[in-house]
Parts: structure tokens; sequence; C-alpha cells
């Protein structure tokens, strides 16, 4: 006999796609051995699967045959009331859906199905957005925060803060926390990954959020800028080499140019506050860049090119 969870899926099926109502007997013998043989059983089997799917929200209509089945019960599943009715989704509303179920649900087929039941399928041939939200112990914490408006209290970059959550945004693949510093007195921003420890303490001090306070434009554009602030901005000497010096140069403007050597190559200055970012610029251009200065972050490009190597 098929085990319960088959038998339940095999008697959906059935129900939802009959013509007209079917009797007990002849459901059992569709399903081929799923229901017991003894009428007392396979009666108390069938009522089981019934309350089972009822507890889902799935209801099994049933009425009083006539003609030669006169007297008998029959059962079907009405199937509009089992679909979710077309919900007028337009194309921007579609792609902010496809955005969610790809964030929640990366390259799952329950996300797709989802998707095609919401009225989001594919049949133009476009392809689905997929993407992976990277997820971090402390996220739960931060927003709960966030949403109560209680500061918190952690550990970052080896200095105890207590700050005031304003908001919480991803970019470029990492979680940051934009909010009021007390131990600062002024605005910064947070890796949410870099909380010293991966603990955060709420605090009773509630926060006012400035009314003002836009989480879309909290961070800089340029991913190198991230964190930044009037102590944190530091310059790099990178050389371009010449394969690469139009793209860089039309990236970061000529007044950056620092030197142009005679075999096409230049030099120049780069602006930033994340080293990360910077890093993965450098690594952007492959062979074609070097950086000169200053050393340790020279050090940390080799570094991460030794451990690819490795």
């Amino acid at each position: 006999m098929a085990d319960r969870v088959e038998r339940l899926t095999n008697l959906l099926a059935l129900l939802l796609e009959t013509r007209e109502p079917l009797t007990l007997d002849v459901i059992a013998a569709e399903l081929g051995g799923q229901y017991p043989d003894g009428h007392d059983a396979r009666r108390a089997s069938f009522e089981r699967d019934k309350a089972a799917l009822r507890d889902i929200g799935i209801e099994i209509s049933s009425e009083t045959l006539t003609g030669d089945r006169a007297g008998q019960m029959g059962y079907w599943v009405v199937r509009n009331e089992m679909e979710i009715p077309d919900l007028g989704l337009d194309e921007e509303e579609l792609r902010a859906l496809q955005l969610a179920l790809a964030a929640t649900r990366p390259g799952s087929e329950t996300g797709r199905e989802a998707m095609w039941k919401l009225g989001g399928g594919s049949a133009d041939g476009q392809v689905f957005v997929a993407m992976s939200v990277p997820t971090a112990e402390v996220l739960p914490v931060l927003r709960g925060a966030l949403g109560d408006r209680r500061a918190v209290s952690f550990s970052y970059a080896g200095v105890d803060r207590v700050v005031e959550p304003w908001g919480i945004l991803l970019r470029d693949g990492f979680w940051y926390l934009v909010g009021h510093d007390r131990s600062r007195g002024d605005r910064r921003t947070f890796r949410v990954d870099r909380i010293g420890e991966g603990r955060v303490t709420v605090l009773d001090d509630a926060v006012v959020v400035p009314s003002d306070f836009d989480i879309r434009s909290a961070l800089p554009a340029d991913p190198m800028m991230l964190g930044a602030d009037q102590h944190s901005v530091r310059s790099a000497r990178v050389s371009i080499g010449r394969q690469r010096a139009f793209s860089a140069v039309r990236e970061l403007g000529h007044d950056r140019v620092l030197a142009r050597n005679e075999d096409g190559s230049v030099e120049v200055a780069v602006p930033f506050a994340n080293l990360d970012a910077l890093v993965s610029w450098v690594l952007g251009f492959l062979e074609h860049a070097v950086v000169l200065e200053p050393d340790d972050v020279r050090d940390e490009v080799v570094r991460r090119l030794r451990a690819v190597a490795s």
C-alpha cells in the first residue's frame, strides 16, 4: 500500500481532474490498491484523508447521487476554489515579485511554481531573476531593534559602539547598518558581517529616526567609498596597463591621472574607504593593474592572489 502522503497527493489530483462526482469505490479502484479492501477500513481511511486535506484548506465537496448510483455519495474538489485568481500584476510588479522570490528561494523549483501560480510565468521567454542574498546571525536582532526603535551596542573594529539604527541596506553583496553612532557623535555606516563576534545587544534607549533620512541615498554609489567619513578616506596609487588605461581614466576622470607613461600605461589615484571594494576593483583589471602604494593595499592584493593560486 502506498504511503499516506502519496495517497493524499493522488487523491487530490484525481478529485481535481474528475468531470463528475466519484464514489468511494471508484476512487479506490482508480488509485489501485492505495486504500484497504475492506469497506469499513476503506471508509475510515478515506475520512482521515478528507480531514487531512481539510486541515490544509482543501475541502472535498460531496453530493448524493441519483440514477444507477442512487443513494451513493459522490466526491470531487471544486477547482476554482483551489486556484488563485488573476492578480492583474503589471510588468513592474511582476519584476518585483521575481526579485522577492529570487531573494528568498534561489534556484528553488517551489519558487518557480509559486511565480507561475501568481501569474508571473515566463511565457515571453524571459529568464527568471536569480540571486543569493547573504545572511548574518545578527540581522534578525538588528531588524528587531530597528522595528522597535531601540539603540544597540556591539563591537566594531575593536571598539565598543552604541548606535541608533536608522536603516539596513543590502549593497554589492553585503548588509550595511546605517545609524547615529553615539560614540562618534555622527552618522556612521557599519558592515554587518564585521560586527565583532557576531553579537548585538538591544538597549532600552528609544531612537528617533530623522524625518529626512532616506536609506536609498544613505550609501554612496561608489562601493569603494562605503563607510567613508572625513577620517577614513585614503588614496591608492595604481598603475593601469595600456590595454585598460582608457577605460580606467574614463571611469575615474582625468583629474585622477598622476602620470602617463610612454608605453601607454597610466598611474592613477584611487580614493577609497572600503579596502575590500578597492581590492575587487583592482583585481577586475586582471594582469593590467598593479598597486604601487600604499604598502598595506599592495600586500592585501598579493595575499588574495596567492590564496587563489594555492
